[in-house]
């Protein structure tokens, strides 16, 4: 494969930005999981939470 130098045309239709899209896509989910748990922690009765993985978080 050979280098070669774009054109005006060629650069003006290169486009970009899916990481970012991605990535602020699974941050928002990310945000979204913890808050929904951290919720669910704070207003159940029991003061119970368990996570997968085994983590198991409670109060009395």
């Amino acid at each position: 494969m050979e280098n070669r130098m774009l054109t005006i045309e060629e650069e003006k239709k290169v486009v970009g930005g899916e990481a970012i899209t991605l990535t602020a896509v699974l941050a928002i989910m990310a945000i979204g999981l913890l808050a929904i748990i951290a919720f669910k922690f704070f207003t159940s009765a029991e003061g119970k939470a368990v996570l997968p993985g085994g983590f198991t978080f409670q109060w009395n």
